[in-house]
């Protein structure tokens, strides 16, 4: 199966290391992973922020950049509920407005084989175990656009729940609003901040090392968050969860201990140094 990887604007400016974790993963899978460099915005933020007409060229572009793919898949709920949830209805008040059809016949092949990533790995693949290995306590985020657009229901957490040496615990209020929303967090910052706040302090009741979601924009959202309140925890996409195998955890195993011998061996030339007056 052939199929393109829809990155978004977030994650290949901030985050490409979910985009290469999606590949690594569907690769493992037997998927054929195309990455169509013509991709843009899909107008998301344009098209929230109030701007809908300056929205629908870039939804015509989308369409002709992915339109000959079997399916579109993208780590990002909430880019995924732009496409399958708003595009419709860009289409729908055109018409409407009395400005004819065509938009509404360019996305309409888009629309029903764009897929988030866990919606194509339970829906489509029908796997739920993608062979991963993440020895690490970790609580999930459900995030609005996953849960309340795309209604993605128990496919995160079913594939969570199949990854080998990964505890998941349940995170309260798990299905209240991180407070990103996009430009809500402009717009809003002191509601947006508290927001966070209360979310971090909700993952770090549990005991969690890692929260995990399916959207970067709101990891990054409670990533600054967690920082700020010092809590020790790590936000990580679910894709970079799901492609890690237990090679990759040797491995890494290996670079910290490299860098702990390293970090030793400074230390004890320091002493050295120190003793002998050098």
């Amino acid at each position: 199966m052939r199929v393109a990887l829809f990155l978004t604007c977030v994650n290949d400016t901030l985050y490409p290391d979910t985009g290469r974790a999606v590949v690594k993963l569907l690769t493992r899978l037997g998927v054929e992973v195309d990455f169509p460099m013509g991709q843009t915005c899909c107008g998301q933020a344009h098209y929230n922020t109030g701007y809908r007409h300056g929205a629908e060229p870039l939804a015509r572009h989308f369409a002709d950049v992915f339109g000959g793919y079997e399916a579109i898949v993208t780590p990002s709920a909430s880019c995924g509920a732009m496409v399958r949830e708003l595009y419709p209805r860009m289409g729908e008040r055109a018409r409407a407005e009395g400005r004819g059809d065509g938009l509404a016949a360019a996305v309409a092949p888009v629309v029903h084989k764009t897929y988030e990533l866990t919606e194509f790995l339970v829906d489509v693949l029908g796997v739920t175990d993608v062979g991963a290995h993440y020895p690490h306590r970790v609580t999930y985020h459900p995030t609005c656009h996953g849960l309340r657009g795309l209604g993605l229901g128990d496919r995160p957490r079913r594939l969570l729940a199949a990854v080998r040496g990964l505890e998941l615990v349940d995170l309260p209020g798990a299905e209240e609003c991180c407070g990103f929303g996009g430009t809500f967090a402009v717009k809003n910052a002191d509601v947006s901040a508290a927001m966070g706040a209360d979310k971090v302090r909700s993952a770090e009741s549990t005991g969690a090392e890692v929260l995990c979601a399916a959207d970067n924009s709101c990891l990054m959202h409670i990533g600054g968050t967690m920082t700020r309140l010092r809590t020790g925890m790590r936000p990580v996409h679910l894709a970079e969860i799901l492609a890690s195998t237990e090679a990759d955890t040797e491995a890494a195993t290996e670079a910290d201990t490299e860098a702990d011998s390293r970090a030793d061996s400074r230390a004890d030339t320091k002493d050295i140094a120190e003793e002998t007056g050098a």
